[in-house]
């Protein structure tokens, strides 16, 4: 019975003409993007107007590539349609209707609502060896989304106090005189506030992408995308700290080089030695695994 009703609600694609095949992936992916449509439209306005989505506008791109290098791969997966697949699609298209879409909480939801649809398509029409060549793509999708604010809220502020007592502990090992209350650090004749901005999360997503971008690139290990992964939270803590040390260093010098373009722009700085850092660290790794073989 099980087979039968499944029978009905699915095609067999496996004895269609090739021609007709994708018909059903086609009418999915045009009902799944009318129903998305303001969801990415206001996804893709915050890109173009929210600097901490710069990166953004690149994880499709991205995932793009990657379905489409595993384009033989996905062929040769023969269809084991599921219907649990089905159960996303309405839990996903509940998740959408769920209260006014201008409040962040449940613009947080209707994106989310986005890829459990998406996953439950897949699941739907290719079944779970499909799901699973595809779930690293599609965890890659969530770098494009912005942070929830209650996230921000409860990561935000420990991430400044980390920050900051990271900078004075460089600082007082350096020889310079300060004292750290809560976030705002206290220097001779400056006082050094650690804003939000400053507290690295900004590049933590970006610098997310660009590393997996980086490692799928050029490592075709899965493992070591984890380890890059893993390795990203404490690389970008270690570049904010630099920053914030490299601001005060320069105040005692010039008060003015503390704040506005100055400060601005070691971010970037920053933000390019933290990269440097990402890539030398998975040539180190690759080192020390290569020793580990020969010996």
């Amino acid at each position: 019975m099980k087979d039968q009703a499944q029978d009905i609600l699915i095609p067999d694609l496996e004895h269609t003409k090739p021609g007709l095949r994708w018909l059903p992936v086609v009418w999915f992916a045009i009902l799944f993007l009318v129903s998305y449509r303001v969801v990415l439209y206001r996804l893709a306005r915050q890109w173009m107007t929210d600097p901490d989505l710069s990166h953004a506008c690149f994880v499709p791109v991205l995932v793009a590539y990657i379905v489409w290098e595993r384009r033989e791969a996905l062929a040769a997966l023969k269809p084991t349609h599921s219907i649990f697949g089905l159960f996303l699609m309405v839990l996903g298209g509940f998740l959408l209707c769920v209260g006014p879409p201008g409040l962040d909480t449940y613009a947080a939801i209707t994106r989310l609502a986005f890829l459990i649809s998406l996953a439950g398509i897949i699941l739907y029409l290719r079944g779970y060896a499909t799901l699973r060549m595809l779930f690293y793509p599609l965890g890659l999708l969530l770098l494009m989304f912005p942070v929830p604010g209650f996230v921000l809220e409860k990561v935000t502020f420990p991430l400044q106090i980390l920050a900051s007592q990271l900078a004075e502990r460089v600082l007082e090992f350096l020889g310079y005189s300060v004292l750290r209350e809560g976030n705002v650090l206290l220097l001779p004749g400056q006082t050094l506030n650690i804003a939000e901005a400053c507290s690295g999360l900004r590049s933590l997503f970006a610098l997310t992408f660009l590393s997996q971008a980086y490692i799928y690139l050029f490592d075709s290990r899965p493992g070591m995308r984890a380890v890059m992964f893993a390795l990203v939270v404490p690389i970008a803590v270690f570049a904010n700290c630099l920053r914030i040390v490299a601001s005060a260093v320069a105040a005692t010098y010039n008060r003015a080089w503390g704040h506005g373009t100055y400060h601005e722009s070691t971010g970037w700085i920053m933000f390019l030695v933290a990269f440097i850092c990402v890539v030398g660290a998975h040539l180190t790794i690759n080192k020390l695994v290569k020793r580990a073989g020969m010996q």
